[in-house]
């Protein structure tokens, strides 16, 4: 509990939306500022945090913009064969072989890093901080969204799926631990609220194989709407900085045009800098996420 500290970083997921986070913490590393004593990432968000703690700008705006484009990645054929819609295998083994991970780096930071992530055989949420050496799998893990990478992904014995699952934004775990200060990098505009779910059998019927998954998949909605009501009203003592797309931000989760995740980054860029200085004033309370600088952006 100790370790955790009192500052945070807390990223969600988001599959192409996470490409605003990417950008967000692309510049924090142009920028130098780190000043969080633990890190929680979810699903795409935690691929991103990798890419941060290693040290490694654009290493996920060219994974965004150039291995999630391409036909090997989604397979629209092949998951009505009985397959994968999302290609991760593919995916992680092609980025880490051309790509890398710089572990070094990663194992030199003492802070911890929570990915979150979903059992499969019970539904419920964990938040692993995995040796250097299981990080990548782990990240593959908390990434595996049911249904479309359809098997999960086996961690010393126990299959995990999707963070997102039971937990997309694990604020609330962190205040648990001690955490106060809490800056929530957000994949949706502020309004958002995510919705019941339409195909409530079609859901039960892909789920047959793994029925611990079909209560948590049914009623995520009720978790993270719960999620942005503790962001938005955070207990006495807790500061939380939201920082999220503008209203406007309208990307898709499986986005394929390039123009748009390009404009996308950008919007994360601008939105850095606020988010910057936005910690350093250090506010008593949480504060809405989205700034006239990042509006004029996505305007321009």
């Amino acid at each position: 509990m100790n370790t955790v500290g009192e500052r945070a970083l807390v990223v969600e997921g988001g599959a192409m939306r996470g490409i605003f986070s990417c950008g967000v913490l692309d510049h924090f590393l142009a920028h130098g500022f780190s000043p969080f004593d633990s890190f929680w990432g979810v699903s795409a968000g935690a691929s991103n945090l990798a890419a941060y703690l290693a040290n490694m700008p654009g290493r996920n705006r060219k994974i965004y913009l150039d291995y999630s484009l391409r036909k090997e990645f989604i397979r629209p054929g092949k998951f009505a064969l009985g397959g994968d819609l999302m290609d991760l295998d593919w995916m992680w083994n092609i980025t880490l072989k051309e790509l890398g991970i710089d572990k070094e780096v990663l194992r030199a930071d003492p802070r911890p890093f929570f990915l979150g992530v979903t059992r499969q055989d019970t539904g419920q949420a964990e938040y692993l901080t995995p040796h250097i050496d299981m990080l990548v799998e782990t990240m593959k893990a908390s990434s595996a969204l049911p249904v479309m990478y359809r098997h999960g992904v086996d961690l010393e014995g126990i299959r995990y799926v999707d963070g997102g699952v039971a937990d997309a934004i694990p604020v609330a775990e962190a205040i648990r631990r001690g955490v106060t200060k809490i800056m929530v990098l957000r994949s949706r505009p502020n309004s958002y609220r995510k919705s019941a779910p339409k195909f409530a059998s079609l859901t039960k019927r892909l789920l047959k194989d793994y029925p611990s998954l079909i209560e948590p998949m049914l009623t995520r909605h009720l978790r993270y709407n719960a999620a942005l009501t503790l962001i938005n009203n955070p207990p006495e003592g807790v500061t939380i900085i939201e920082v999220c797309p503008p209203e406007n931000f309208s990307l898709k989760r499986l986005s394929r045009n390039a123009d748009s995740l390009e404009q996308a980054y950008g919007i994360g860029v601008v939105a850095g800098q606020e988010a910057i200085e936005r910690w350093k004033q250090e506010p008593e309370e949480s504060l809405a996420c989205c700034s006239s600088a990042v509006e004029d952006q996505t305007n321009g």
